[in-house]
This record gives C-alpha cells, structure tokens and sequence, in this order.
C-alpha cells in the first residue's frame, strides 16, 4: 500500500510500530483481520487537513477532508469512507496518547542592527520554554535572520549573534546547549521581500523550532 505524505492515521495488520516527523504521522497497530484503515486528520498546527491518497495493486482513493478514510484488503482496491471524531479517539487514542508534541515554531523579532529582542519577543521566551520542556527528548533548532541593511557577510554575522542570543537565553532557563543547534541564514531568506539596503524590522528576527 501507498500513502501520500500528508496528515493521516493507519491501522494496519502489522506489528505495532509508532512513526513521527516532522510532517504528519502514521500510526499502526495489529488488528485481527487483513484490513487497513487510514484516516485523515487535521494538522496540530494549522488546523487543517492537508491531503493524501491510498492505494494499493487494484487502485486508489484520494482523502482530502477531516475524517476520510479508506479501508482496504489485500485483494480489493481501497474503499473511501468516513471516520467521526470519537471512532478515531476509540481506535487510536492509546497510540496518539504515546506519541511526542509535534513540533512548534515561534519567531522572535530584534532591534535595528542589534541583536537585542524587542520587548513583546521577549515576553515570548516562557512561552518558548514551556513548549521545549514538553518534549522528553530535547531537540531545538535557532537561525537567525537580517534585512538588507549592509553587506551579506556582515548580516551573516549579525544573525548568527542573534541566534546565540536566543541560544544563550534558553542554556540560562536550564536547556542543554548541546540540544540547541544555533546557525544563520543571514539577509538570504527575507520574511518580507525586500529591495538591498532597505530596513524592514519583520527580517530582523530568529526563527525557533521545537522538535
């Protein structure tokens, strides 16, 4: 069987086996007969559902709204149906239950041609915190970012120190440094397109990922 890479749950007749990313998750399970089910669900972060198809050697069914699902044997093509809300909760609660937080991203913003938060990003941190401290296993990445003001190896400069700023608060709230990978990628990947040499305080920023 194949499935599409996006949001959905299986039930398969295979040893339990549990699977995460940092995209959507699959989740198996043993079951008594020779059937599979995957069902669509939404992504924790956007609240959407994505898409995602099923198929095997007879055909395919394209999910692509909260709740399909396809049921399948190894003789026949998949059947698209409908799972509620508390039949996925009844099938795969225990599975879901064990899996770790998805992952989460915030973004902190810094002053002109510094590498000091603003005040509203720093009222983020223990926000920043909680999410991290949620995860058994560790595991944040921290790249910071610049507008065109000046020149690139300067601006690569500039937001690989306000990653360290970020990385630095985050060893003083308790985090492993070894857990925190810091780098920067500098005026190259602006959050708002910009000509050069043009101040825009949306691209001065550090982006975290909790993971």
């Amino acid at each position: 069987m194949i499935i599409a890479p996006r949001a959905a749950v299986s039930l398969f007749v295979i040893a339990l086996s549990v699977t995460t990313a940092c995209g959507p998750k699959r989740i198996s399970t043993q079951v008594s007969s020779p059937q599979s089910l995957t069902v669509l669900l939404a992504d924790s972060d956007t609240n959407t559902a994505g898409d995602a198809r099923v198929s095997n050697a007879f055909g395919g069914v394209a999910l692509t709204e909260v709740g399909d699902a396809a049921l399948a044997t190894p003789d026949r093509a998949p059947v698209l149906t409908k799972v509620s809300a508390a039949e996925v909760e009844r099938i795969f609660g225990d599975a879901l239950s064990a899996l770790p937080p998805p992952p989460r991203r915030f973004t902190v913003f810094f002053r002109f041609e510094s590498d000091a938060l603003t005040d509203e990003s720093q009222a983020l941190i223990p926000q920043i915190l909680k999410a991290v401290n949620e995860h058994i296993v560790k595991d944040v990445v921290v790249i910071g970012h610049t507008d065109t003001m000046g020149t690139q190896p300067a601006n690569f400069a500039l937001g690989l120190k306000r990653a360290m700023t970020v990385r630095n608060i985050l060893v003083d709230a308790g985090l492993d440094r070894a857990s925190i990978d810091a780098t920067s990628d500098g005026e190259l990947d602006l959050l708002v397109k910009t000509p050069d040499e043009t101040p825009e305080p949306r691209n001065r920023r550090v982006v975290i990922t909790v993971r």
